[in-house]
């Protein structure tokens, strides 16, 4: 799980919308990218976006 303090600075690095975790997702909910969460780190790379 992201500590909340961690999500709270994070942002899409394709629209830089606010984002949050979805079923074990990063997922921004202005262009509703959505990227992985690896071993517990978040991988906010827009090539492995799933859109």
């Amino acid at each position: 799980m992201i500590d909340k303090k961690l999500l709270a600075l994070l942002v899409c690095p394709a629209c830089q919308g606010e984002v949050q975790v979805k079923n074990n997702k990063i997922v921004c909910i202005q262009c509703l990218r959505s990227y992985p969460i690896v071993d517990g780190i978040p991988v906010l790379l827009v090539d492995q976006a799933e859109h």
